[in-house]
C-alpha cells in the first residue's frame, strides 16, 4: 500500500485506515478480530478508534470498542500498529443518555482522565495520534493545547489531530499552536465523500495551506454509496434501519444520509462504477483517497466479507476521465446530505 505522512510529523501511515466503530455492536469480538486480521495481512498499519466506541454512542458501553483493539493488538508487535484514539470533547448530545459534564470536557482535567481510561483499555503506553473527537467552540483553545502538550512531553501520545471541526477552529487553534509554541493539530478527521463534498468549500484549502492532513471517515456515506439503501431498502443489521426506530437524532441523521438527492447521485456513482469496473464501494474509496489533501481514508466494517471490496482501492488510481465525470455528478447534483 503507498504510505503518506501524517500532515507535517514524523509518521507516515497507510493511505487506508481501518475504523473500529462498529467493533462490540454491528460486530462482535470474533468477527473483530477477523476484520482486523485481514487488514492488517493485507498491509494495513493504521487503525482508528475513540473512547466512545462502539456506536452509536451509550454511556453503557463506552471503551468497549478500545477494549477490543486493545486484546487484538496484544498479537502484533505494537511498532506494527500506527493507533489512533480520541477524547469525546462535549460529544453534542450524540451519546445516550446525556453524558454528564464532568465526561465531556477539553479542560486538562478531563484530558487526562480520558487519556489514561484509553490507555488502560488499549492496555498499550501510549497513541501514535491522539485526537479532540468534537470541537469545543466555547472553551480555550490554548488551555486545551496545553493540556495535550503535556501527553506529548510525557511520552503518551505522539502526534495531536482534531476531529469534526470547522474550518474557523482549525484555523485558530493552528493560529494559537503558533503563536505559543504549542504542538500542533496535525490532522482533521471530518466526514468526506462522494455525497459530501463540502470539506472541499473551506477545509480543504486550510489543509493544504497549512500542511494539515485530511482522514476522511465515512467514505460511503454511512454505507448509502453501496447501493444497499437504495429504493428505501432497510437491509437487516445495518446501521441506519437500526437508527429508524432510534431515539430522533437517530432518525434524523437517517434523513440526512438517506434522501431523494442522495439516492439519485448513488445510482449515477454506481453507474460510473460499473463503466469503469469497479464495485461503487471500492470507487468510493479509491475517491476519497486520491486527493492531495488526504493522508488516509478511514473505512469500516461489519462483516469480514466486505473488507475486500474495501481494501481494492489501495491499487486503484481513477483516471482523469472518470474525475470529471465524478465532478459533473456532483455538479449536477448539489450537496446530496445537506
Amino acid at each position: 500500500m503507498n504510505k503518506n505522512r501524517l500532515g507535517r510529523s514524523g509518521i507516515v501511515v497507510t493511505d487506508i485506515c481501518m475504523g473500529t466503530m462498529t467493533f462490540g455492536s454491528q460486530a462482535d469480538e470474533k468477527t473483530a478480530f477477523a476484520i482486523l486480521d485481514k487488514a492488517f495481512d493485507a498491509g494495513v498499519d493504521f487503525y482508528d478508534t475513540a473512547e466512545v466506541y462502539p456506536v452509536p454512542p451509550h454511556e453503557r458501553y463506552m471503551g468497549l470498542t478500545e477494549e477490543i483493539f486493545g486484546r487484538w493488538m496484544k498479537s502484533k508487535s505494537r511498532d506494527a500498529i500506527i493507533l489512533a484514539s480520541k477524547v469525546a470533547g462535549p460529544a453534542h448530545g450524540w451519546i445516550t443518555p446525556p453524558v454528564r459534564a464532568s465526561k465531556s470536557g477539553l479542560d486538562r482535567h478531563h484530558i487526562m482522565r480520558a487519556i489514561e481510561g484509553s490507555l488502560r483499555r488499549l492496555d498499550t503506553d501510549y497513541i501514535d495520534l491522539y485526537q479532540t473527537h468534537w470541537p469545543d467552540h466555547g472553551y480555550y483553545y490554548e488551555e486545551t493545547l496545553r493540556a495535550l502538550e503535556e501527553l506529548v512531553a510525557a511520552g503518551k501520545v505522539r502526534v495531536l489531530g482534531c476531529s469534526n471541526e470547522t474550518s474557523w477552529g482549525l484555523t485558530k487553534s493552528l493560529w494559537m499552536a503558533d503563536s505559543h509554541g504549542l504542538p500542533r493539530y496535525e490532522t482533521i478527521q471530518n466526514n468526506f465523500s462522494l455525497n459530501n463534498r463540502r470539506f472541499e468549500d473551506e477545509l480543504a484549502q486550510v489543509c493544504r495551506q497549512e500542511g494539515v492532513s485530511l482522514l476522511p471517515y465515512s467514505p460511503l456515506a454511512g454505507g448509502v454509496l453501496s447501493g444497499k439503501y437504495n429504493d428505501g431498502a432497510t437491509p437487516g443489521g445495518a446501521r441506519f434501519t437500526n437508527y429508524l426506530t432510534g431515539d430522533e437524532r437517530q432518525r434524523n441523521m437517517v434523513k440526512r444520509f438517506i434522501n431523494p438527492l442522495a439516492e439519485e447521485s448513488t445510482r449515477r456513482f454506481q453507474a460510473i462504477a460499473r463503466d469503469v469496473g469497479l464495485s461503487p464501494v471500492t470507487l468510493a474509496v479509491a475517491w476519497s483517497k486520491q486527493h492531495d489533501f488526504v493522508a488516509s481514508t478511514i473505512v469500516g466494517a461489519t462483516t469480514v466479507e466486505q473488507v475486500d471490496e474495501l481494501l481494492a482501492a489501495a491499487d486503484v488510481t481513477l483516471s482523469a476521465e472518470t474525475l470529471q465525470r465524478i465532478d459533473e455528478v456532483s455538479r449536477e447534483v448539489r450537496y446530496p446530505m445537506g
